[in-house]
């Protein structure tokens, strides 16, 4: 059988030099400080030029904007001009601080505004840049000035509390012009916050709608095996007791009773059985690792598990976690023609990963109904599920569960 590694990518939001980046971790380990600091001092550059060209462009297509039968093309050449200055700090920011921005349309007045904000956001860092600088030179004049004995101490004191102070504030706004020009990068090359929040109330009321026609699946497959299975049981149980206690025999009836009991017992095995498959009790009185031994010793295909669990886990969690590897095994013993199942329960930080292999035949349907509850389960925790099964095996169905 083969084992595929769990990659689990986690992408966070890291703050370095006060901006949150929209890349993955490895981008962030590789962006390190001084490549930062080495674009925001670009920036202080791309900025002067972005004055330069609004003031000269500004001056020279101003009485043309104001005229509404050149207004159209004097706001094209003006936008053309921007996009190419959009294009530098597009670059800037993908090379010196590792964004990555989806390609995407931008319309003209998001990169004019854009571009004005990076203007003065540039220009102010320049100021505040200088000043640090200028700071910089003042303390190198002031260790002169203590080595060769002209300084007090009250003198000394003071201005080191009053330059500590004034590098505070120096350094605090440095960070906070960073934030704001990674923030207007965002809102430019990438989707907005309104985007954003948007997409993530697209994706909840998806997620709620395939919740609910999981859950009347569920209830649908619950009622097919009861009437199916367990009610007609009882019915023969019933047809048995009544030709029993009609027999003329003592023989006769003795060998009915036997065979009531015998069909009472499968039929309390087989009402034991969907009462699991509703929800096991033994994962609330035990725990996600000895309800998974259950479905062990149900199944008729050797299972072999792998539990490497950090610590307790939120209750919905291991639920999902329990049907993911139930519905899977299920799907291995009616349909996969398997000989060995593995399933692994692996917590990387944050996320729970849950793997079922087997070795069978594959070609199992990510459309299907079982599989496509369990997605709608597993995206309910806002986790993912993956399913890959190729045609002639093996079959790797995956999920990753947030456990915050």
């Amino acid at each position: 059988m083969q084992r595929h590694s769990a990659d689990v990518s986690i992408q966070g939001s890291l703050e370095t030099l006060g901006s949150a980046q929209p890349g993955d971790e490895e981008t962030h380990s590789s962006s390190t400080l001084p490549r930062r600091i080495i674009g925001v001092l670009l920036g202080c550059c791309t900025g002067a030029v972005g004055l330069l060209y609004i003031a000269t462009a500004g001056t020279a297509l101003g009485p043309l904007l104001l005229w509404p039968r050149t207004r159209r093309c004097a706001l094209l050449a003006l936008s053309a001009g921007a996009r190419r200055l959009a294009a530098v700090e597009h670059r800037r920011r993908s090379i010196w601080f590792g964004d990555h921005f989806p390609a995407r349309p931008v319309s003209d007045q998001r990169l004019l505004r854009y571009l004005a904000i990076r203007t003065y956001t540039g220009l102010l860092t320049s100021i505040v840049a200088g000043l640090l600088g200028f700071g910089i030179a003042l303390a190198v004049l002031l260790t002169f000035g203590i080595v060769r004995g002209t300084i007090g101490w009250q003198e000394l004191l003071s201005q080191v509390v009053l330059g500590g102070v004034l590098l505070f504030l120096d350094v605090q706004g440095l960070f906070s012009l960073a934030a704001l020009d990674a923030r207007i990068a965002r809102e430019c090359f990438g989707p907005s916050e309104r985007e954003l929040l948007q997409r993530r109330i697209d994706e909840l009321a998806t997620s709620r709608a395939a919740v609910l026609q999981a859950v009347d699946a569920e209830r649908r497959r619950i009622e097919r095996d009861l009437h199916d299975g367990v009610q007609q049981r009882l019915v023969a149980l019933a047809m048995l007791l009544g030709r029993a206690r009609r027999s003329r025999t003592p023989e006769r009836a003795d060998a009915l009773l036997q065979q009531a009991h015998k069909e009472s017992q499968d039929v309390l095995i087989e009402l034991r059985e969907v009462a699991w498959r509703v929800y096991p009790t033994a994962l609330d009185n035990l725990g996600l690792r000895e309800a998974l031994g259950g479905v062990s010793e149900r199944c008729s295909i050797p299972i072999r598990m792998d539990f490497g669990l950090a610590g307790p886990l939120p209750q919905s969690v291991e639920t999902a976690a329990y049907f993911v590897v139930s519905e899977a095994v299920t799907n291995v013993t009616k349909h996969a023609s398997a000989t060995e199942v593995f399933v692994s329960v692996q917590q990387y930080g944050s996320v729970l990963v849950v793997r079922v292999e087997d070795n069978g035949a594959g070609g199992a349907d990510p459309a299907g109904s079982g599989l496509t509850g369990l997605s709608s389960r597993v995206g309910a925790l806002d986790g993912r599920l993956h399913v890959h099964s190729p045609s002639g095996g093996p079959t790797t169905i995956s999920a990753e569960l947030p456990c915050v």
